[in-house]
């Protein structure tokens, strides 16, 4: 028998459902496992309910070697073998899953909520226990002299709550994991029926950082529904709000790393040099986020040459000085010894994840969905 290869396709490519090949869940662990063996990551992996009571799981894999996705399906009811043992980057999305539809994926590691909702089977929902976020099992190291710090889910600053719980042994941190689900803000809930006028404002406010990224995705997402697309023009003033947006965010990150070990000089200054960016983005579309610049079937906001010429000498004088920051931190030896050791991880483990963005090239990965 062939092995089953599932569908390969484009990204912002639009198929009918119908057109994706199922398989028995044996053979469709055997293509995941296979495909990720041969360089592709999971991007997606969710389960979706069936009219007959069960549920069919969707595995899309990105495979940056050939530029495509790779997109497999399955059904099951109750349970399957998990595939995380075998594939790590598996973990989150099972978790999930058996979260979402009480469907037990055997031999998962560490199966605990992610986001702690009722689950969406509505023939399970009679009699179920009460679910209050953060009441879980936590990771716990025992020894003389280890101690546990918990932080959180109320912080001091605005990020959204969450609970932080570090296993410690004098300033070594042996580790750290991670509680969330505190805040449900029902967006997913609100999609449903759309899209209408109000749906690409909810993709814009889905992550205040992301902003021009969700509205790309949700843009492509439905000019390939649509059978729109946009000129050249359109798509190169979308890549110029991804990379503003990039760029904040970059900035943003690398004063947080040096707020972190307490060095203020590239602290305060990325923070300056962050909302320069913003403002430039504010120049095109009125918007320091970027909102209203990406709507589906283009661009909101074109480029004339004075307004390209003023983007291009700012950003100039910015990245002068944010290069200057960034040497100071790593140019100063009491940093250094701040970061040294901290956050290390091989290559090897962060492909066995599906690291990608700044974390895989941090590893030395080179991912990059600008050139895949």
């Amino acid at each position: 028998m062939a092995a089953f290869e599932g569908l390969h396709l484009l990204n912002g490519q639009a198929v009918s459902q119908s057109e994706v090949p199922e398989s028995g869940i044996d053979e469709f662990r055997r293509a995941v496992l296979k495909g990720v063996a041969s360089g592709a990551r999971i991007t997606s992996f969710f389960g979706q309910p069936l009219p007959e009571g069960a549920i069919k799981l969707w595995v899309v894999l990105a495979r940056p070697q050939q530029g495509n996705l790779a997109v497999f399906t399955t059904r099951v009811r109750d349970r399957y073998l998990a595939l995380t043992p075998e594939c790590p980057q598996a973990h989150l999305f099972e978790r999930e899953i058996a979260e979402q539809w009480e469907i037990l994926p055997e031999g998962h590691p560490w199966l605990k909520p992610v986001r702690f909702h009722h689950p969406r089977r509505s023939s399970r929902l009679a009699g179920e226990k009460q679910i209050v976020a953060g009441v879980t099992d936590f990771y716990h190291v025992a020894g003389e002299e280890v101690h546990e710090v918990a932080v959180g889910p109320v912080h001091a600053g605005i990020i959204e709550p969450g609970h932080f719980r570090f296993q410690c042994f004098g300033e070594e941190v042996l580790h750290l994991e991670i509680s969330l689900g505190y805040q449900h803000r029902g967006v997913e809930r609100v999609l449903t029926g759309g899209p209408d006028k109000r749906t690409v404002h909810y993709m814009e406010t889905l992550a205040g950082d992301t902003t021009v990224g969700h509205a790309t995705a949700y843009a492509q997402a439905l000019e390939a529904l649509c059978g729109v697309w946009p000129s050249v023009r359109a798509l190169t003033l979308r890549a110029v709000a991804l990379e503003l947006e990039r760029m904040a965010n970059h900035a943003g990150d690398l004063g947080a790393l040096a707020g972190d070990v307490g060095y203020l000089p590239t602290a305060s200054f990325c923070g300056r040099l962050r909302g320069d960016i913003l403002n430039l983005t504010a120049l095109v579309c009125g918007n320091r986020f970027g909102r209203s610049w990406v709507r589906p079937g283009g661009s909101a906001f074109d480029l004339d040459h004075h307004l390209t010429e003023t983007l291009l000498e700012r950003l100039e004088t910015v990245m002068r000085e944010l290069e200057g920051v960034v040497n100071l931190l790593w140019d100063t030896p009491s940093v250094l010894a701040r970061f040294e050791g901290v956050g290390a991880l091989p290559a090897a483990k962060g492909e066995e994840l599906g690291l990608v963005g700044v974390a895989a090239r941090a590893c030395g990965l080179p991912r990059d969905v600008r050139f895949e």
